[in-house]
């Protein structure tokens, strides 16, 4: 019985993948941390991907500026044009609409997907990029634009998919999270917290866009359309920012066992007259024991309610260069693999369509607080005017306080309510009435309740 001879096969040679020529617009902090990761990352990426990830260049303002070991001099272009007709995929983390948006659509038009971070672009004019993208047949992606290294984005259009969202509720900048919080656990004033969050690098030089509620807003827009498969454009966002927040609105809601946020809402509203969205950010108090008021620091979390999934939370760091710079790989990966195998990806989503519906439409619970004359009826007149638009008061605090008005005459109190649910332009003519009224001498705040 003759034996078998060892095999004489060789072992196989090493497989030869394709390269994919990767453009990136911008160098600050995220882009420098994309570039770190594609360089120390580079085999497990092509392995993930099925091609190998090869930079071909990165358009910066200023290319005599050294921007570290993972940014080579080399690399550095100031024609971000001509280096977006040579990519297959281009990573844009400049920011900004202009020269953004011309180029992006530039490299779809020589047919290379893209993967931005570009919330304010895609908020304002998202429609022309899902359009460029369908008509020439590439990707877009852009999981970093809306909770920084949360996977939220691809939940939302994809895993959710097959599920109807009722709500989101979301803390989506962690600017204002962060000075929120610090107010919350000293005591400072907006002034007082948002100097720190400077001085620690939690905020910008300018903390316009974050303290007004811009950057926020324009992350509603994005949930909202994906959400709710309609087109909700920035302009279609109410918007109120933190900076008349103080340090007694605090107190106050801590009193009622609540704690302020900036939340950025998306929602479902069913009314007479049909099924309409609302996209909305203001601070709002919301109760100690919702999943959001804890969420400290320059952390995100975003809160969403669905038919079937019911409630589903996600958190994590919302800024940042690495965490946002996580998010883009992910993209990337997307993108190059969808490339590789000759499909795309998701597209958008924008059947259904539904309007928006009007703020003053919206019923909502409030707090408001006033400074009003210490005198027998006041509390009566006040409540008076509430119900007669429609507006039930659910708690009442007042305390003394120890100046008088400005003829030196009548003592003065304040008052905080709180309210059951309402309708918005109820509180707005009320709140009219009372600053008519030399009863009201001033009227403090206005806050709505929510997560109840």
């Amino acid at each position: 019985m003759s034996q078998s001879s060892p095999s004489s096969s060789s072992p196989s040679a090493p497989q030869v993948l394709p390269v994919l020529r990767v453009a990136v617009l911008g160098a600050g902090t995220v882009g420098t941390e994309v570039l770190r990761l594609i360089s120390q990352q580079g085999e497990d990426l092509a392995h993930r991907i099925g091609a190998r990830l090869d930079v071909v260049g990165v358009a910066v303002r200023d290319t005599t500026r050294d921007r570290g070991e993972h940014v080579p001099a080399a690399l550095l272009t100031t024609d971000p044009s001509a280096l977006v007709r040579e990519a297959d995929l281009v990573i844009e983390v400049m920011g900004g609409i202009e020269p953004a948006r011309s180029l992006l659509l530039e490299a779809m038009s020589h047919g290379a997907s893209v993967v931005t971070a570009n919330k304010a672009l895609l908020a304002q004019d998202g429609s022309s990029l899902y359009e460029a993208a369908d008509t020439h047949g590439v990707d877009l992606y852009f999981e970093a634009a809306v909770a920084g290294a949360i996977p939220l984005v691809r939940p939302v259009r994809e895993s959710l998919a097959g599920d109807r969202i009722q709500r989101v509720l979301g803390i989506v900048n962690g600017t204002t999270n962060y000075i929120l919080d610090a107010m919350t656990r000293s005591g400072a004033s907006f002034e007082e917290a948002l100097a720190t969050a400077q001085e620690l690098g939690y905020a910008e030089a300018d903390p316009t866009a974050d303290v007004q509620g811009h950057d926020a807003a324009a992350k509603a827009s994005i949930l909202a359309s994906l959400a709710f498969h309609s087109r909700v454009r920035l302009s279609d966002v109410h918007c109120e920012g933190i900076t008349d927040v103080s340090a007694q609105d605090i107190a106050a809601s801590a009193r009622m066992g609540r704690t302020i946020k900036l939340l950025s809402i998306v929602e479902r509203v069913q009314d007479e007259s049909g099924e309409r969205i609302s996209a909305r950010v203001y601070p709002a108090l919301i109760p100690d024991g919702h999943p959001l008021a804890s969420v400290s620091e320059a952390y995100n979390a975003v809160f969403i309610e669905a038919d079937a999934a019911g409630s589903l939370m996600f958190y994590g760091q919302g800024a940042g260069g690495a965490p946002t710079a996580s998010a883009i790989l992910g993209d990337v990966v997307s993108a190059a693999s969808q490339r590789v195998r000759g499909g795309v990806g998701p597209r958008e989503s924008r059947y259904a369509e539904l309007d928006l519906i009007p703020l003053d439409d919206l019923r909502n619970a409030f707090y408001i607080s006033l400074t009003v004359q210490d005198r027998p009826g006041v509390l009566a007149e006040i409540a008076g005017t509430l119900s007669g638009y429609g507006i039930s008061i659910s708690t009442i605090h007042q305390e003394l306080l120890d100046q008088q008005d400005d003829g030196g005459e009548q003592a003065l109190a304040h008052i905080g309510i709180s309210t059951h649910r309402a309708l918005e332009s109820a509180m707005t003519s009320s709140l009219d009435v009372f600053s008519s009224t030399s009863t009201v001498l001033s009227i403090d705040s206005v806050l709505r309740i929510e997560g109840e």
